[in-house]
């Protein structure tokens, strides 16, 4: 449902639209990451991987000994040789990690520690022009950090999106809050947001926050808040949530929740954008589900992303002149000992967060960098990958269960139908792995993806549609309106068992090798 923009600031031109989300579904699982946040180990070694790059066809710069600074240019695009692929930190290549037919994939960079970075010198945004910008976010490594629909590959720079969207939440399991993610980052986040207007044809960014936000926290948070008379209390969420526990219990869940439960003024007070506010379950956080409903994609138009922890990185960079390439990510799941937030650099290795860090547990953990839905499986001494703002660690789920989903009483297993009894506790975290609870079935309309799906499309139409390779049919069906993050939950709810997204994004490859 989509309320029409109501004018909230004449002076600043900043507007308001809310949309509505009847469908989709939150899947909570323990292991939510604790508000605190920790500087990770340095890490001996970063690794750019040109597979976190759908399409991109990696040419290299630089060679094995080579000395690099951070924001120095490693590689490029082959399709597209102005968009380069920098180091994150400064040091040496160590080592070019080839596989099959001498496919790139990883450049290895062993970080000396010093924290040298090129200087491109600050940028006055107000002055600069969009060439201004575009030139110096492509020499620093940076333009990858802007995505396009469709196709969810990395914008075409000489493209002139009709928008530019910027979504402030994420509603996938375990999701980092990004209010404290961007804790203090209000300068970062306002100059990359001025930057980033200058390329839309509108003149300002599409900026999405939820209506409300639910809050999900582990007993160990520690919070303070202010009784009536003026008293700072000091307390932990277990004994704010006991009321029995302390007599200001009720005001400091209140706190909590009138805090927490709103999206911070670094968001809503934000200039040069147009606001959205969202209300709904997951995936209402995803910004192609916004897009479809504020200024949906057709044929032949382009619209940005960025997401909000880079629309600071690209701020801060613009102010220095300097690549900081700095972020936050949650380490989530119900196998890690102290889930929290890590300051690390991008690229990082991974063996130095999760050491130490995992509960011992008779099955082996499933590595995830991203989320549980949409993430990437990855080694224990793996690297992060260059989008996410996430890891996550879950069994892996080599045990099966004798009769299955025959047994109605199962309380530790989760349902988005009523096959089993979740439905009865909805707000129920649970210790969920990756098995897929039965093999692949006839693909066959059961309705299941159109309860979570908030989108005017037919999806099992839409994937046939890419499976047979009907490219009439598949840009009818809305193809360029959607990515395989969209149908995630989907692929869950799924009772065929088919990769979804990897349906998908075969589609996608062949409509853009063919079309556009």
């Amino acid at each position: 449902m989509l309320i029409l923009p109501s004018e909230l600031s004449p002076n600043q031109e900043r507007m308001s639209v809310q949309v509505k989300l009847r469908k989709g579904a939150n899947i909570k699982l323990k292991g939510v990451a604790n508000r605190v946040k920790v500087d990770a180990n340095a890490s001996d070694v970063v690794a750019l991987k040109p597979s976190d790059f759908h399409g991109v066809i990696p040419k290299l710069i630089l060679r094995e000994g080579a000395k690099v600074k951070a924001g120095t240019p490693i590689f490029f695009d082959k399709e597209n040789v102005d968009i380069k692929f920098s180091s994150p930190v400064s040091g040496e290549i160590i080592e070019i990690v080839r596989g099959a037919r001498r496919v790139i994939l990883e450049i290895r960079i062993k970080n000396d520690g010093a924290n040298v970075a090129e200087d491109f010198g600050a940028t006055d945004i107000a002055a600069a022009s969009k060439e201004d910008l575009t030139m110096k976010l492509l020499g620093a490594g940076l333009w990858p950090f802007i995505k396009q629909r469709p196709f969810n590959c990395i914008a075409n720079p000489s493209d002139a999106p009709k928008a530019v969207f910027v979504s402030a939440f994420d509603t996938s399991p375990l999701a980092p809050d990004y209010d404290f993610l961007l804790e203090g980052r209000e300068e970062d986040f306002q100059a990359g947001i001025d930057a980033l207007a200058k390329f839309s044809k509108t003149g300002f960014v599409n900026l999405n926050v939820p209506t409300s936000k639910e809050v999900r926290f582990n007993f160990e948070d520690k919070f303070v808040y202010t009784d009536s008379i003026g008293k700072r209390v000091a307390l932990d969420y277990k004994t704010a949530a006991n009321a029995s526990a302390h007599t200001g219990s009720a005001k400091a869940i209140k706190s909590i929740n009138d805090k927490y439960g709103q999206a911070s003024d670094l968001f809503t007070k934000a200039n040069n954008v147009y606001l959205g506010e969202i209300s709904g379950q997951h995936p209402a956080g995803n910004v192609g589900i916004q897009i479809h409903h504020i200024n949906p994609v057709n044929k032949g138009e382009v619209v940005w992303t960025v997401n909000a922890q880079d629309v600071a990185m690209i701020g801060n960079f613009l102010r220095t002149g300097k690549l900081t390439a700095k972020k936050l990510v949650a380490l989530t799941g119900s196998e890690v000992a102290t889930p929290q937030y890590y300051n690390v650099t991008l690229g990082q290795s991974l063996d130095s967060i999760f050491e130490g860090n995992l509960k011992d547990a008779e099955e082996a953990p499933r590595f995830i960098s991203g989320n549980a839905l949409t993430g990437t499986k990855v080694e224990k001494n793996g690297f992060l990958g260059f989008y996410d703002s996430q890891l996550t660690v879950l069994p892996e789920g080599n045990k099966y269960d004798f009769f299955g989903w025959m047994l109605p009483i199962q309380p530790e297993k989760l349902s988005l139908s009523r096959t089993l009894w979740s439905w009865i506790i909805p707000s129920k975290a649970y210790r969920l792995n990756t098995n897929l609870n039965g093999e692949s079935r006839a693909f066959v309309v059961t309705g299941e993806y159109e309860e979570v799906l908030p989108m005017k499309i037919y999806p099992v139409q839409l994937l046939k549609s890419c499976l047979v390779e009907d490219i009439d049919a598949m840009e009818g069906l809305g193809i360029y309106e959607i990515v395989p993050e969209d149908l995630a939950l989907c692929e869950f709810a799924c009772t065929s068992k088919q990769p979804v997204q990897q349906i998908l994004q075969a589609g996608l490859d062949l409509v853009k090798k063919e079309c556009a």
